[in-house]
């Protein structure tokens, strides 16, 4: 009987060691299409980040993704979807992303990326103490809007004019310009916003600026803009015009010069802060994090369909040249 007792006390121990460990679940809303190259590589930048870390997707995570495709209402839908299926934490690119996000949950955990004011959109309390259900990794600080605008007058000394291609539907947009037209009168510049709420707004607002000289153009950061980027591009080659872009994949598309924060890495250090609320940290201990790297991009083939001379300065401090 001893024994016996013993061998049934044993069979709770025996069977808790042979269940398989737990499937975890992270939703993942993404702003912009399914086949938009840089936000693939930005996913799989993430999915690496999390399999370097012990979680593989379909073993002990399932991912549940949703796709934006630029469209506001497409995403609160995708954002109340996401949160219904009740997952261990969400990872949220863009404001674009998190804020139907946040109005679905205040519960969920959240992970952020390519956000550019946490702290005044009232997403978290403070950058050192988030105190919510949402962390995660600024874009950039407003200041980098002035440096875009510095790149332009040096690449093109003879723009005296920037149409500034903007998001006004989220703060960053306003703020993005407010910045740039700040440091307008100390370059000589005049600058124009250009909100892109669609294509046509977009084909329309270049072309028309474009009727004037000495123009140039400058695109903000935003998800809009990298939904337009391949347009964007078009439009400032065929108009003429020297244009400084918030990201390296514009540059890549055929843009000129490009400024900005390398946002794959910023999808692989999400998976650490994943990872730790998976592990059980609160999102609201976390502190959100500054960007780490930034990049300087030139394509010399688009300088010299415009007639430019890139300034060795410029081309000694550049991370990377087309040519």
């Amino acid at each position: 009987m001893s024994l016996l007792g013993g061998a049934v006390a044993a069979w709770p121990l025996a069977a808790r060691v042979q269940q398989p460990e737990r499937m975890r679940r992270v939703g993942v809303l993404m702003p912009n299409a399914a086949d938009d190259p840089e936000y693939q590589a930005r996913m799989a930048a993430f999915l690496h980040g999390l399999a370097q870390l012990g979680w593989i997707d379909g073993r002990n995570v399932r991912i549940d993704t949703r796709w934006g495709v630029a469209d506001a209402d497409r995403i609160r839908k995708y954002a109340a979807e996401l949160v219904a299926l009740a997952p261990d934490v969400i990872l949220a690119h863009s404001s674009g992303a998190l804020a139907p996000l946040l109005q679905a949950s205040r519960t969920v955990p959240i992970v952020f990326t390519n956000v550019a004011d946490p702290v005044g959109a009232g997403y978290v309390d403070s950058l050192a103490r988030p105190g919510g259900n949402a962390t995660g990794f600024l874009v950039f600080e407003y200041s980098i809007a002035a440096k875009w605008l510095e790149l332009l007058k040096e690449i093109a000394p003879r723009v005296t004019r920037a149409a500034v291609l903007r998001e006004s539907a989220v703060a960053a947009g306003p703020a993005q310009f407010s910045v740039i037209q700040a440091a307008a009168p100390s370059l000589g510049m005049e600058v124009r916003p250009v909100d892109m709420r669609d294509a046509g707004e977009i084909e329309r607002a270049l072309t028309a600026f474009a009727q004037g000289s000495n123009g140039g153009l400058i695109v903000t950061g935003g998800p809009g803009a990298l939904f337009h980027r391949t347009l964007i591009v078009a439009l400032a080659a065929r108009h003429r015009l020297p244009a400084v872009y918030f990201g390296r994949n514009y540059v890549t598309d055929g843009g000129l010069i490009a400024y900005g924060p390398d946002l794959i890495d910023q999808s692989r250090r999400a998976a650490g802060y994943v990872d730790r609320i998976l592990k059980g940290e609160k999102p609201g201990d976390l502190p959100v994090q500054a960007p780490t790297r930034y990049q300087l991009v030139i394509d010399l083939k688009t300088a010299k369909a415009l007639g430019l001379t890139v300034p060795d300065s410029l081309l000694a401090r550049a991370d990377e040249v087309i040519e």
